[in-house]
């Protein structure tokens, strides 16, 4: 049987709608960035992002049925994210969905926004790196955003345990902070890669928070350490400090992202990694973690790397697939945990 998905995701500053087929083929997948907006500001600003999210979401929505070649008939469910992320962001995803499954008589699914960052895995892209449907339980997810690091043990389908996570700033939050300070634009991310092919690694030794005992992780000390050195200086900051200080930053938080997923997966003994989320499209992370880990080490596309709906479409359909069903009286929850 044929089942057919609409997703909608609206957890910060990407309005997207997506429609998958049996959770592994995408039919459509439309993401309305807001980037360019935000980096006037050097980051997401959540008012605005909301604003924007209703201007957006209804052609976005029109945009997805088009490039599927579908109409609301030809559905058979809608997933939505309902967290984490921004409430005002999610409540327009959310109130949009809601309205939409009642005028058109289709089930509403409830979807984790992190559990649709693992679920990108299972989309067939075919796509050099990606699992494209060979995954085996259990499997040790690495999910890596500008708002989450989390590492996750998937035992089988909607059966999660978490084993650790940022205590202060998330990876890519990290990124973006850094690169505020260093001048270089935002999104911090592809803005630190890009300066860091001109720099040297090891030009600055910068402290890595590797929390003996745990698996969570930490990532305010090495910005806080990179704004000292920088204040040290009084005059001019040298060309090269910056390309150095973007490859010396990028190394220290890749390290300890794949130490301590390397020790989870002897650890738990599981069968593959999966890398997920916006910082999962570093290549020195993806390049680092298939050099130090014995192990498949499964990538994404790198629009499926960050918020895009097809993800909440394929964990949709699992969930639907599982007998998930929303209420009308379903809110958001913008703390939502996987585990």
């Amino acid at each position: 049987m044929t089942l057919r998905i609409l997703g909608i995701e609206t957890s910060c500053d990407e309005t997207a709608a997506a429609v998958v087929e049996n959770g592994t083929t995408i039919l459509s997948n439309v993401v309305a960035s807001q980037a360019d907006l935000h980096a006037q500001y050097g980051g997401v600003f959540p008012e605005l992002a909301s604003r924007m999210h209703v201007e957006a979401i209804i052609p976005t929505v029109d945009q997805a049925l088009a490039g599927a070649h579908v109409d609301w008939d030809d559905l058979d469910a809608i997933a939505i994210t309902y967290g984490p992320g921004l409430p005002g962001s999610l409540l327009v995803g959310l109130n949009y969905a809601k309205g939409a499954a009642l005028a058109k008589g289709l089930p509403l699914v409830p979807v984790n926004h992190l559990e649709g960052h693992f679920y990108a895995h299972w989309l067939h892209t075919g796509a050099e790196g990606s699992a494209n449907g060979s995954l085996r339980f259990p499997l040790l997810v690495l999910i890596v955003s500008g708002g989450h690091t989390e590492l996750i043990l998937a035992h089988d389908h909607g059966q999660y345990e978490r084993l650790g996570g940022t205590l202060d700033d998330a990876a890519g939050e990290a990124f973006d902070k850094v690169a505020r300070l260093l001048k270089l634009g935002y999104p911090g991310g592809p803005a630190i890669e890009l300066a860091a092919r001109n720099g040297e690694p090891t030009a600055f030794d910068l402290p890595r928070a590797w929390l003996p005992g745990s698996y969570d992780f930490s990532f305010s000390g090495l910005k806080t350490a990179v704004l000292r050195i920088l204040q040290k200086y009084t005059g001019p900051v040298p060309r090269s400090f910056y390309p150095n200080m973007a490859a010396s930053f990028q190394a220290a938080v890749v390290d300890v992202l794949v130490e301590k997923t390397a020790r989870a997966a002897e650890e738990f003994g599981v069968n593959a990694i999966l890398l997920s989320g916006g910082v999962s499209a570093n290549t020195s992370l993806r390049e680092a973690a298939r050099a130090g880990v014995p192990l498949p080490v499964y990538t994404l596309q790198k629009i499926l790397c960050t918020d895009n709906a097809a993800m909440i479409a394929a964990a949709g359909y699992y969930r639907y697939q599982a007998g998930d069903r929303a209420d009308w009286d379903l809110d958001i929850d913008p703390g939502l945990q996987l585990a």
